[in-house]
């Protein structure tokens, strides 16, 4: 979904959508008024009233989980600058001779680490900057491990080495926090049950002769904002709401480095 369908777009298929089920619904209730002037509604209010409660409801429960997910993800971005610099503090515990090669190294990664997700949403591309971080990853690795084993300070190498394993998994926490959604089946009834709400809308609209053009489009132009802002803070690198700010940490962690 992040990777091929842009959200405005989509928002905008909603809106228009649900002003087509709306006219739908009302052509349906006119069609039904004219064959039975009389009928009854009783009982229909309530089957409303069940459909736009569980819309609202599921509105509820995604928006809740989508602002949940986003505030993780810009924890995370402080936990990995953290990390980050943590471990490059600790570069000073080894050897002398070691610590420039090892420095670069980390200035390299770090960048590998902002370029992955400046790509997005170009997923190639950011798996791309990706694989970089992981090559970065295994060197600065096998260099300090080389560097522990040459001097002889038990402390010192787990220092290192345990900033080194926070710095790695954070990489790892990240990428998998990325890839946490709902399932697929929770938008589509999402959008499906906005879909049945406006043509049961439009339904119920069917007594008067006029079109209410400001209660059609008001409706739908509310109910996919709604939708629009839940799977925006739910993809926070593809729309206007974005996460991208954050890394502003680590820009500025970089920036310390040299």
């Amino acid at each position: 979904m992040d990777s091929f369908i842009p959200l405005p777009a989509l928002a905008l298929c909603f809106f228009l959508g649900m002003l087509g089920m709306i006219e739908l619904g009302r052509r349906l209730g006119m069609r039904k008024l004219a064959r039975d002037p009389y009928q009854d509604r009783v009982g229909s209010g309530a089957v409303e009233g069940a459909v736009f409660a569980l819309f609202g409801l599921l509105i509820a429960f995604t928006f809740s989980g989508a602002a949940s997910r986003f505030d993780s993800r810009r924890v995370q971005v402080v936990e990995e600058a953290n990390d980050i610099g943590t471990a490059y503090l600790r570069i000073d515990l080894l050897p002398v001779d070691v610590q420039p090669k090892l420095r670069e190294k980390f200035k390299q990664y770090l960048d590998s680490r902002l370029e992955t997700y400046h790509r997005l949403p170009n997923l190639v591309a950011a798996m791309e900057a990706h694989a970089v971080t992981g090559k970065l990853q295994t060197q600065i690795w096998n260099e300090t491990v080389a560097a522990c084993r040459s001097q002889s300070d038990p402390a010192a190498t787990t220092l290192v080495l345990t900033a080194l394993n926070q710095m790695f998994d954070i990489t790892t926490t990240r990428t998998m926090a990325g890839q946490i959604h709902p399932p697929l089946i929770i938008f589509i009834l999402l959008l499906a049950l906005g879909l049945s709400c406006s043509l049961l809308a439009g339904y119920g609209m069917a007594g008067s002769k006029t079109r209410s053009w400001v209660h059609m489009f008001g409706f739908a132009a509310v109910m996919s904002v709604t939708v629009y802002v839940i799977l925006d803070i739910e993809y926070p690198r593809l729309g206007l709401i974005r996460v991208d700010a954050i890394d502003q940490v680590l820009v500025d962690l970089r920036k310390s480095m040299r």
